[in-house]
């Protein structure tokens, strides 16, 4: 049996099996870069990221690392930043662990920078040991469906825990949520059924989140039609379950006015 469990307090998801598989997703090392083409100048994170996957991999020993997609952030091209920072943050994880990246939609050259001993899998997805992972930018391989649990990212799931003027700022949170059978079906053409789908929060927390509570929700993907999101339990990073992600729009939409 494959189990999957937050590690508390930070948004890393420990799935347990034949195997122990630590997953981080949303690393998007170089954001710093466009950041300071807008003129805002922000220190490097890969340094504390790096630190901190360091001593989660100490701590609970894993047999894998699994980065889910969008480990750099520049596109089309890589920048300097990321051409100096992705191979040795890659390097250095990969003397703690077996390091393998599920291809995200940032990902673009990363096989030139990751070292030949980090595994990279296709944006459709990987079965390994009973769980499917994939990125949520693209449909997976409908394969990916017959394993016992689903694992996702690419959204950056947040909540906006407002007060009446709506200032709260956005707070990483994770999203359990049951498949689509509609979604599915249209786009693969047949009858497609699976476990509910755990999608995990960026790493980086640079990176914000998508605003699961707002009004306006823009497309991200596949994701949020492979999924029933409304039906997505959310809980904050520290374990608080805050119920149905249609019950938390519904406060929150109370709270700031918006349901009058």
């Amino acid at each position: 049996m494959t189990i999957a469990r937050p590690i508390p307090g930070e948004p890393l998801l420990l799935v347990e099996g034949g195997e122990r598989v630590l997953v981080a997703a949303d690393l998007h090392i170089g954001i710093e870069h466009q950041l300071w083409l807008g003129g805002a100048s922000v220190p490097s994170q890969s340094g504390k990221m790096m630190e901190g996957l360091a001593a989660r991999l100490e701590e609970v020993s894993p047999d894998r690392l699994l980065l889910l997609g969008d480990v750099k952030h520049n596109l089309p091209w890589n920048s300097l930043q990321e051409k100096s920072e992705v191979p040795a943050f890659l390097k250095s994880l990969s003397r703690a662990a077996k390091v393998e990246i599920v291809l995200g939609n940032h990902d673009v050259g990363i096989s030139h920078l990751a070292p030949p001993e980090v595994e990279i899998h296709p944006a459709t997805g990987v079965v390994i040991d009973g769980a499917g992972y994939f990125h949520g930018h693209t449909w997976p391989d409908s394969s990916v469906f017959e394993a016992e649990i689903l694992v996702a990212s690419h959204l950056h799931p947040a909540v906006r825990l407002a007060d009446r003027i709506g200032s709260g700022p956005p707070e990483r949170a994770w999203v359990r949520a049951p498949l689509s059978p509609e979604g599915l079906s249209e786009e693969y053409g047949r009858k497609i059924s699976g476990p509910e789908v755990t999608i995990v929060p960026a790493y980086n927390p640079l990176c914000g989140g998508y605003p699961l509570d707002a009004a306006f929700r823009e497309e991200r993907g596949p994701l949020p039609r492979i999924v029933r999101l409304d039906e997505g339990r959310v809980y904050l990073l520290d374990g608080t379950d805050l119920g149905r992600l249609q019950r938390v729009r519904a406060i929150q939409a109370k709270m700031t006015g918006r349901g009058r």
